[in-house]
């Protein structure tokens, strides 16, 4: 009931509501459609104003297209003509930018370009010409040092047959020198037995010479007897002569007393002048001896000396052969060292005239680019 209640009362307020929201909506047609025949009016006016604007623009971006075109083609058309310069090895054009816009960039960023090229390739020019004249002069340098390294490695081989040969020779020498002080030894001590042997001669001289003046006083001995004997002699015949017959036996016994006497005085006088020739000829022989032997020391300390030079001369010769083969080795390894370095010269003489023959190779390529004379 007081849902029926309150529906009967809001009925007269929706009845109310309902019939100004008609009028609200008739009075809103009717503006829609005055705003309509506006609207269609301004449509039309604005048409015609747009189709007179859109021919105004149309005829005014033909021309501005024209410069646009104009502006940006012709640019380009010159940055076409640099690219092209450039593949084509060109370098010497002049490229000058005006504008700021993109086209001006693009120029500046060419002319940039084209002038870091131009230094690039007078540089690499430069380096090219530079290292194909040291390129030369290095190869003619090995060439010359390879030359001279060749004779040098000939003079060295010959060298090293010569103290080849100088050390078989200083060997030889030096056996020599050995076989030399061992002769000259063997001299020195037969010397020595020599001297050894004359001392002993001088001493039997001497004992010779001392028997030879006892044998002299013996024979004077006896010839004192021999004379005493014939002054008996001559006595006993003077008393034979005095006995008369009776003597004349012991007078014959007497003479033949005296003439044993007589020639035994001769005797001894003879064995005393031959033993007085025997003693002056044995003093003469025991000066010789002396001399002899005063000699036979000398050269027995001659042969010491020569033994001793000798034995100098033979560790000379060995320190000698020493050093000899110690050259030959230095030699013999120089040598090796100047035939590698004659290989590293020809090596270095190859890679010379290789890099020649690339610096002309890059010459060549080089020479391809034009720029512009400074």
């Amino acid at each position: 009931n007081a849902l029926t209640k309150y529906l009967f009362s809001i009925r007269s307020v929706q009845t109310k509501y309902f019939a100004a929201l008609d009028k609200l909506i008739a009075q809103q047609n009717d503006r829609m459609e005055a705003a309509g025949a506006s609207s269609a009016e301004q449509a039309r006016n604005t048409a015609l104003f747009i189709l007179v604007l859109a021919l105004a623009a149309t005829g005014l971006s033909g021309v501005v297209a024209l410069f646009a075109t104009r502006s940006i083609t012709v640019p380009l058309n010159r940055a076409v003509d640099v690219a092209q310069r450039v593949a084509k090895g060109d370098l010497s054009s002049t490229i000058v930018a005006t504008s700021q816009d993109e086209t001006g960039q693009l120029m500046r960023a060419l002319a940039e370009m084209n002038a870091s090229l131009q230094a690039i390739v007078g540089n690499v020019r430069l380096s090219t010409e530079q290292i194909a004249s040291a390129s030369t002069e290095i190869a003619t340098g090995n060439l010359d040092l390879s030359r001279r390294t060749e004779q040098q490695a000939a003079s060295l081989q010959e060298t090293s047959a010569s103290m080849s040969e100088l050390t078989n020779i200083v060997k030889q020498n030096a056996d020599n020198a050995r076989m030399a002080s061992d002769l000259a030894q063997s001299a020195s001590n037969v010397a020595a037995d020599g001297g050894t042997v004359v001392a002993r001669v001088v001493d039997t001289m001497g004992a010779i010479d001392a028997s030879s003046r006892k044998i002299v006083d013996i024979i004077g001995v006896i010839d004192g007897i021999a004379f005493q004997t014939n002054i008996l002699a001559l006595n006993a015949a003077v008393e034979a002569a005095r006995a008369g017959e009776q003597g004349r036996g012991f007078a014959v016994v007497a003479g033949e007393v005296r003439s044993l006497a007589q020639r035994s005085a001769t005797a001894a006088k003879e064995i005393k002048s031959l033993i007085g020739e025997s003693v002056e000829k044995v003093a003469q022989g025991g000066q010789l001896v002396s001399e002899a032997g005063s000699t036979m020391n000398e050269v027995v300390a001659s042969v010491r000396r020569v033994t001793d030079i000798i034995t100098e001369i033979t560790a000379a010769s060995q320190s000698q052969s020493q050093g000899i083969e110690a050259i030959y080795r230095s030699i013999h390894q120089m040598d090796g060292v100047t035939q590698q370095n004659a290989a590293l010269v020809e090596e270095a003489a190859a890679s010379a005239e290789s890099m020649q023959n690339q610096a002309t190779n890059l010459a060549q390529v080089v020479s391809v680019f034009k720029i512009a004379n400074p």
